[in-house]
This record gives C-alpha cells, structure tokens and sequence, in this order.
C-alpha cells in the first residue's frame, strides 16, 4: 500500500504539472528521483543511485547513461530518461543497448518520467531486447501494474524472479495477440476445431464462412456479458441505490431516442476505465439523434467522448483532444478498453481545466 500511495502521488505531479515538465531535467527531479525512491532506494546516495553512469563501450569513449541503480557495487538497473513531452521509442534506448552488453544488470528503464519502459535480455542472453516487457503509465495506474513494480523494489529485488516474471509477461502478450488474431479473423485449423466440436457436418467452404462469423460474434458476446457482469457487481457495490444512470435521451419524429444495450456496455467500459481518476458518479451518458455522448460532470462542454453506433454498417467510438474528435472504427464494444489512454487522458484534460 505504501508503494501505490507513493505512486499516487506522483501520478497527481503528472496531472497537476504536465505542462511545465518539457525538458530532461525536469523530468528527472520531479517524476523519476521520487519514483526510484518509491522503490526504496535513496536517489541521493550516489553508491546506491549513479547518476550520469558512465562506462566505456567500444570505441566510445566517456558515454554516459541517465542512473544506475547498484547494490553492493553490482549494477541492478540502468535508467534513460527523455523529456516528458517525449513519445518514447526504441530509438532513445541507444545508450541502454550499448550499456546492456557490458555491466552485470539484466534490466533496463527507457522512460519520460510518465511512462516507463523495463526491457531484459529474454531472447538472447545479455543482449536487450527490442521490445519491453512491462510499460508502466504514471498517468493510468492499474492494479496490476502495482504488484509488478514491487518485484522491483529495493527490499524484494529478486533478479531471478524478475527474469523469470519478464519472460512470463512477454509470453503472455505473445499469446493474447495470437488470441486477439483468432477472434477477430479464425483461422482454417481454429475453426475446424471448433466446428468438429459442435457439428457433425463436413466442412465445405460455406459452412467454414458461416463456423467464422459464428465464433467472431460468439466471442464478443462472451467477452461483453463477462465485461457487464462484473461492471455490474463493482457498481452495485459502490452505489447500491443509484444504478447505471438512464440516458437523457433527445426527442425525434419517431419517438424517444431509445439508449442500445451496446450504447449502455460502451458507457459502463469508459466509466470502469474512468475510474481510475475521478468518481464514476461524474461520468453520465446522454444519448442524442445521431451519437450518444459520454461527458463528465453531466456538462456537454466537457465530452469526454462519444460512441456512434446507430449505423447497421459502421460503428465508430469517438475520443478528443481539445474540440477535436477523432472516430476510431471498432466492431464491438469491448474494443473501447484499445482507447483507455486517450480517455483517461480526455478526463485528465476536463478534470485539470
């Protein structure tokens, strides 16, 4: 719990100071020193802390990388930082490569103060990979993300169990794309399978065609009534009288706007995701003619984004930065939980102004 308080609070920094965290510097005295000492280690104890940590490499001479963190003269993770304006990518990670290769550690830190990027040596020993295994979000902390961090913490560090952890973590994205893959597009032997479990019928192109459409639709389903139960258990814990709020639905020549089961599934996915950072009480959702907005603070000035899904052809969920709206095409809406930094990050802009 100290480690998620202390996170927390760096997480108000980001929110409160963003604007004025442009450069390097800033970066590193506001958001990554604190960070480093939420994990227990004191950043102004320069045998346990290395700033400007610098080692030769090759032909390079004097190179230096941000901080190293050390623990009885071993080098345990190395940090680049890059100004928080920075979007990082594997491009700012050059020293980190170099220096991999050559110190003891088998962890490696890429971040802007706000994100953070741990890389390890997986797929070839002592040399970084290309891509993380973790990415840690001061601005969207979850659960999760807290028991992770803790491995990496001065009094749990566990390098063994931290490679270990790190193999398992790209494992287990390896595996959610290929699922992602399968439900969205099965593929020949997916849907063999699931066709000889159920149906006795030969499978001729046709009945392949149909088995595809089936398990694309069966799959959202599932995913949606698992999403809604426990939407609906989490909210009738928190507000036991007050459900799900109906929505404040314009009049048409046709009637009442009538608010879909889908519109009511998007609303409760961005009012989950929006509660990591404000009461979800001040997330409504106000149907009209041709979209149905989700805004906070029942205030139409301050749409935090909106789902069109009133046409048969074509769905699209909509997210803003300032009065621009962007539509991004999604088929179900389980596929709004893709967007949950853009709408955290709408809520923060609302919220700060």
């Amino acid at each position: 719990m100290e480690l998620e308080a202390k996170l927390a609070e760096l997480a108000k920094v980001v929110k409160d100071h963003r604007e004025v965290l442009l450069t390097e510097e800033a970066a590193k005295n506001a958001l990554v020193m604190p960070f480093l000492a939420a994990l227990g280690y004191n950043p102004f104890n320069p045998s346990e802390v290395v700033p400007e940590f610098t080692c030769d490499v090759g032909t390079k001479k004097g190179e230096k990388v941000d901080y190293a963190v050390c623990s009885a003269g071993k080098v345990m993770m190395l940090v680049e930082c890059k100004p928080a304006s920075v979007e990082l990518s594997i491009n700012h990670a050059s020293q980190l490569f170099r220096y991999f290769t050559t110190t003891d550690t088998r962890v490696a830190v890429l971040t802007n103060g706000v994100v953070y990027k741990f890389f390890s040596d997986i797929d070839t020993p002592n040399k970084m990979d290309d891509r993380p295994f973790f990415t840690f979000q001061l601005d969207a902390i979850r659960k999760q993300d807290i028991r992770t961090l803790e491995r990496f913490t001065k009094a749990a560090f566990d390098i063994d169990k931290i490679v270990q952890e790190a193999g398992n973590l790209k494992m287990q994205t390896l595996v959610y794309r290929e699922l992602q893959k399968e439900f969205q597009e099965p593929s020949d032997e997916f849907v063999r399978m699931i066709a000889s479990r159920v149906s006795s019928a030969r499978i001729t192109a046709a009945v392949k065609e149909n088995f595809q459409a089936l398990i694309v639709a069966s799959v959202s389903a599932l995913i949606r009534d698992r999403v809604n139960e426990r939407l609906t258990s989490a909210l009738s814990a928190s507000n036991p009288v007050e459900e799900v709020p109906q929505a404040e639905a314009a009049p048409t020549e046709e009637g009442e706007i009538i608010t879909t089961e889908d519109e009511i599934s998007g609303f409760n996915i961005v009012r989950a995701i929006g509660a990591r950072q404000v009461d979800p009480k001040r997330i409504v959702i106000r149907d009209a003619k041709s979209y149905c907005a989700i805004l906070l603070d029942d205030n139409n000035r301050k749409t935090i984004a909106r789902m069109h899904f009133n046409s048969p052809t074509a769905r699209y969920f909509g997210s803003f930065v300032g009065k621009d709206e962007t539509k991004h095409p999604i088929l179900d809406p389980i596929e709004i939980y893709q967007h949950q930094d853009l709408i955290l990050g709408r809520i923060s802009e609302l919220d700060g102004g």
